[in-house]
């Protein structure tokens, strides 16, 4: 008798059954489903540690940071206008309670993510000797944030007005933006030296800087926020749930900012 010929066994992928195609189409679905394109209005100060901890959050969630820098009074005219962030991570604890209070945040998401700390730095070295650097006015021109949208702007000028400074000082005041374009004054030499966060120029060597005890102004306590127009709810509370953790934070903490809630 002739044994009947036996179909061989397909393994793996190479049979591609309606019910196979069906589950994998599913798979890819779900995962694609989990992943978000999260929007975040970051200020200015904290550009470079959120580029590394947005790194790390990417590869552990899956999800895609996609970030605007700039100061954070102009994020909060912009998101009255309809701009379509999810998260904002402040300079201040102001903006976000106010975005709170007038419906643009979502209540019991508010909490302080850092401390900022201000400093007189100029990148030429002698130029900065404390305090009295700015008493004995022997500059051209002085860089600061503009204080009616930026925070730091705001410090800097507590600070002048605390040393009794601020009238002397203010024609050779140079205004950027943000805190960010406020460095790039100094950078460039448009001015000689400037107030700017500590983490712009945390791992910078050389120049001189002072910075500035913080008894002179407003504590910089800066708050992040979900908005209660964000398409992506679940994820940015993943976000801000992360910046929480010791891998976030040692990176917060490597760029001079003191610890939040």
């Amino acid at each position: 008798m002739v044994p009947r010929a036996r179909r061989p066994l397909m393994l793996g992928l190479g049979v591609q059954t309606p019910l196979c195609m069906a589950l994998l189409g599913l798979l890819a679905f779900g995962s694609a489903a989990r992943a978000a394109d999260i929007k975040v209005a970051v200020a200015a100060n904290f550009a470079d540690p959120f580029k590394e901890i947005a790194a790390k959050f990417e590869a552990s969630s899956g999800h895609r940071l996609v970030a605007s820098l700039g100061a954070t009074g102009q994020f909060y005219a912009q998101i009255v206008e309809g701009a379509p962030f999810d998260i904002l991570l402040a300079a201040d604890r102001a903006t976000s309670a106010k975005a709170v209070r007038e419906g643009y945040a979502v209540a019991g998401t508010a909490y302080t993510y850092a401390v900022g700390k201000l400093v007189l730095y100029s990148p030429t070295a002698g130029v900065v000797d404390g305090a009295a650097t700015l008493k004995a006015v022997a500059f051209t021109r002085l860089a600061i944030a503009n204080p009616n949208v930026a925070p730091y702007g705001v410090a800097a000028v507590e600070t002048m007005q605390a040393l009794d400074v601020l009238d002397a000082l203010r024609p050779k005041l140079v205004q950027g933006n943000s805190i960010a374009q406020t460095f790039q004054f100094i950078a460039t030499g448009n001015a000689e030296l400037g107030f700017v966060a500590l983490s712009q120029i945390a791992t910078l060597a050389g120049g001189s800087r002072w910075i500035v005890p913080e008894t002179m102004h407003a504590p910089i306590s800066q708050d992040a926020v979900v908005m209660t127009g964000a398409k992506e709810i679940a994820a940015a509370q993943a976000f801000l749930t992360f910046l929480k953790t010791p891998q976030a934070r040692s990176i917060i903490e490597k760029y001079g900012y003191g610890g939040g809630d």
